[in-house]
């Protein structure tokens, strides 16, 4: 999914955030919850998010088997490849998802929704 400014998107999750907090220091007196289905307008698309850890190590072993893998001892070369293997849906997941963003959503309630995941949005 690409989310892009002006695009109506739709919460897909109930969100809790934070705390309220009274006059006295550590008085918790109650928190904000966002209820899924709650529709607003993306405001800003602020960047991709960072990939996995397993997204750079396959990447990292799958560079590494492409440049040195032939002048590898056989054992080596099997391990390598036993590793990118086992790697490889976490790649091909990475792949058929593409860039995850983060975005600013003006949600039609007022509120406003700032560094929210594309993961917990859906588009109209």
């Amino acid at each position: 999914m690409t989310l892009e400014e002006g695009r109506r998107v739709r919460l897909t999750q109930d969100l809790a955030i934070g705390e309220a907090v009274a006059d006295e220091p550590g008085a918790v007196v109650g928190f904000l919850s966002l209820g899924a289905g709650i529709e607003g307008t993306v405001e800003r698309v602020d960047g991709e998010l960072p990939e996995s850890e397993e997204v750079r190590e396959y990447q990292r072993l799958k560079a590494l088997f492409d440049s040195y893998g032939h002048t590898m001892p056989t054992a080596s070369r099997e391990r390598l490849g036993a590793e990118i293997a086992a790697l490889e849906p976490v790649w091909t997941a990475h792949e058929a998802r593409g860039a995850r963003v983060t975005v600013r959503v003006r949600l039609d309630n007022g509120f406003v929704l700032d560094g929210a995941h594309q993961d917990v949005l859906a588009p109209l």
